[in-house]
This record gives structure tokens, C-alpha cells and sequence, in this order.
């Protein structure tokens, strides 16, 4: 039976996973469910990797992917630096004018974040029907302010950066401009949901920053960071506490939703909860550090709320909306996969 499309099952992944050998002993962070990047002990400083392709969207693919994988880097406290591109154009559209666009992008948006861009592979490859590029980031952090997932604790507080659906609203609009035209939205409102992409934006990196500069400021650490992706915010939620062992309590009715976003979901018959989220950052530091956290984002204009708390693991991953307590929902498929199914 054929796989559907989007992240493997979480079940089947864990299983391939378990087949790997057992790392040496400068692997940190090897593979893991709800592990964004891997991490390698190069002595004071760890070297921290991460491979992500862009799958769903083909317009911007070259800013698509240097930021989504420079948000991994991030997660980890590291500063992304090193930028490497596999793009494979499909054979019966490629054209030196669109080898140069991606190529464009990719340049423009690693120039923004002082990231070189330091190598790949391009071609022309048989069978596609539209240009995909995977995008490979390293990037360096001290060993004292390393950030592993697995540093969650119970009784955390978990914040989220800017609201559910960025990264989602943004595709929507950019893929289906036209259907959305003849189901009658304004085109103003689909030009603005496009726009989404640079503003708010996809990029965490800023505020992953601020973050770990605040708790190191007042002598304490972000205890791990998670770029929910494919699957969500809600499937973040539960990486993140697979990836530390615990429980979470989430507060269904504190996450805040991008309005756009929401109009968009309910057109398609969305879960807003499950669509791609990139754009929005989860946090976990000591209750604590979790206002200071808060203020100094919104300061900087990046709203932030506190969304949820780590719990023992025996507790389970739970929300709480409309008064019942019940199992977080888990995306294995992204909502936004039945937009291309």
C-alpha cells in the first residue's frame, strides 16, 4: 500500500531511525523524532548540520529553503552560516532564465543573513513536474550555549513566536491565486496573504537569538526550541515532548491564529492546527524566564505567547479547550497536503 504524502508516520520513521549505527562518540545529536538539526563535538565549538527540501511550494523555493533550514540552526542557539543547494529542474520546463531566479533567491536570501553559500548539485533531472530543491545549512554554537531538544523539563513554560499558519497562508495563496480569485476573494487579500512570506515571515532565527541572549543575560538557558513544520504547530508540540520525554499541557484556547491564515484553512476545509507553521518558534525555558522572554520579543516586535507547560511524562501531551482535556492531535500528513492530493 502507498504511503501518503507528507512525513513519514512517526512510528515508522522511529523504526528506520533505530536501524542507523550507533554514532561515534562526536555525534552529540544524531537522528531523533522532534530533533531539528544534528549536532558533531569539534571541540570548544559544535558543528551543527541540517537538510531540509522544499516540496509543497514552487514559487520562491530558493528563499523557501535557505530559511527553513537556517531555522533549524537556530533551534539549536546556533548562528547558521554555510549554505549548500541540491536543485533538480524538471526536463520540460528547465530554462537558464528559471536556473537563474532560484539561484537568485538562494543568493539574495543567504546575503541576508550573512550565511555563504559554499556548494551543491543542479540539473536537469527526468520525471518531475516542477523544480525541487533540498537545501543542506551548517552552522557553529559554543558548547555552553548549545540548545538540545532534549532539555525540556517538567514544569517549563513553552512559548510561541507569531501566530499559527504563516508559512501555510502564504503557500495557499501563492498556489491556488486563481481558484481563490473564482471563490470570490479580493485580490488584495490573496496579495497580502502572499506576502506573508517576507512579512511577518518564515524566519525564526531573530527571535531564536533573542531568546537565548535574554536567558543567558539573566544567568539562566533556554532549555530547548523547536520550527514546527510539516504537521503544525500541534505536531510540534508533541515532537517537542517526544524529543525531551514528557508530558504537555497545552492551552488550546491562548494559541493565537493569524486571521488571514484562518479565512484561508476554512475555504479548503484546513485544520489550522496541522498546516505547515514555519514562522512561528516554540520555546522552552524555566517559568522564570518565560515574561522576560516575552517582553524583550515583543519589544522587538515578534508577538510571543506562552501557550502551554511541560508536564511528567506520565501525564501525557494533552490540550485543554472548552473545558474537556483531551490528546493533542498529531499530523503525520500535513493539512495542506490534500490542497496537492
Amino acid at each position: 500500500m502507498s504511503l501518503p504524502v507528507g512525513k513519514l508516520d512517526a512510528e515508522l520513521l522511529a523504526g528506520l531511525l533505530a536501524q542507523a549505527p550507533a554514532p561515534d562518540e562526536r555525534v552529540i545529536l544524531g537522528p531523533g523524532i522532534g530533533r531539528d538539526v544534528a549536532v558533531l563535538d569539534m571541540g570548544s565549538r559544535c558543528l551543527v548540520a541540517k537538510t531540509d527540501p522544499i516540496t509543497f511550494a514552487t514559487d520562491h523555493i530558493g528563499y523557501y529553503a535557505v530559511h527553513v533550514n537556517a531555522n533549524d540552526i537556530a533551534t539549536s542557539g546556533a548562528r547558521p552560516l554555510w549554505f549548500l543547494g541540491t536543485l533538480l529542474l524538471p526536463e520540460t520546463e528547465a530554462t537558464a532564465d528559471l536556473a537563474r531566479d532560484i539561484f537568485g533567491q538562494i543568493i539574495q536570501a543567504c546575503t541576508g543573513m550573512g550565511v555563504q553559500l559554499v556548494g551543491g548539485h543542479t540539473e536537469v533531472t527526468y520525471g518531475l513536474d516542477r523544480p525541487i530543491l533540498v537545501g543542506q545549512m551548517l552552522g557553529e554554537v559554543s558548547r555552553e550555549d548549545l540548545v538540545t531538544p532534549d532539555g525540556l523539563r517538567p514544569g517549563d513554560s513553552i512559548l510561541l513566536t507569531k501566530r499559527l499558519g504563516i508559512e501555510a497562508a502564504s503557500i495557499i495563496a501563492r498556489e491556488k491565486s486563481e481558484d481563490l480569485l473564482r471563490r470570490g476573494f479580493p485580490g488584495e487579500f490573496i496579495a497580502a496573504a502572499q506576502a506573508m512570506l517576507f512579512e511577518p515571515g518564515i524566519s525564526v532565527l531573530k527571535e531564536a537569538q533573542l531568546a537565548c541572549a535574554v536567558a543567558k543575560s539573566s544567568g539562566g538557558h533556554v532549555h530547548a526550541m523547536h520550527d514546527p513544520t510539516e504537521g503544525g504547530v500541534a505536531t510540534g508540540l508533541w515532537e517537542l515532548a517526544q524529543a525531551a520525554g514528557v508530558g504537555l499541557e497545552v492551552w488550546g484556547e491562548k494559541l493565537p491564529e493569524d486571521p488571514r491564515a484562518r479565512r484561508l484553512a476554512d475555504a479548503y476545509e484546513l485544520d489550522l492546527w496541522g498546516v505547515i507553521a514555519s514562522g512561528a518558534l516554540l520555546i522552552g525555558v524555566c517559568p522564570s524566564l518565560a515574561e522576560p522572554i516575552r517582553q524583550e520579543l515583543e519589544g522587538q516586535g515578534i508577538p510571543c505567547t506562552e501557550i502551554a507547560r511541560a508536564t511528567v511524562p506520565e501525564a501525557g501531551v494533552l490540550v485543554v479547550r472548552d473545558g474537556r482535556r483531551e490528546e493533542l492531535p498529531r499530523y503525520d500528513q500535513d493539512e495542506i497536503g490534500k490542497l496537492f492530493a
